[in-house]
């Protein structure tokens, strides 16, 4: 707890945070969206995966968290908006994408969300291991 109390000023006194901070993992991972016609088509796709939950509508933006990994399919929103095959893109992502908390990946053809870091070392085969 952080105290406010200065002996040399008896008006002020202790005064308790009534945040507190918890270090246990969460396994959550998750990004939020632009609230606008490309965000919501994205909110939508990711609304039938399983483990996610959207948060919309918030006033300017869409949240999006899931557990322990979430894989946004470049194809599922070419399809859900209508346009040709490759219109929704790494780029197009991030354009629309405010912020994100987790490991991310992005491959050729979707962005991958890694609530752990390790796991998402495992998937690219890279050794978390220590050497001198």
């Amino acid at each position: 707890m952080t105290t406010t109390a200065h002996p040399e000023n008896p008006l002020k006194k202790e005064v308790p945070s009534p945040f507190k901070a918890d270090s246990t993992p969460s396994n959550e991972c998750g990004f939020t969206l632009m609230n606008n016609q490309v965000g919501e088509i994205i909110a939508d796709v990711m609304r039938r995966q399983p483990n996610v939950r959207v948060s919309s509508p918030l006033p300017s933006l869409i949240r999006v968290d899931g557990k322990n990994r979430i894989e946004v399919i470049f194809a599922e929103i070419d399809e859900a908006a209508g346009e040709e095959p490759g219109w929704f893109n790494q780029a197009e992502f991030e354009e629309n994408m405010s912020t994100h908390y987790g490991r991310m990946v992005f491959l050729d053809d979707r962005a991958m969300l890694f609530a752990n870091p390790e796991d998402a070392a495992e998937y690219l085969g890279f050794d978390l291991v220590a050497t001198e």
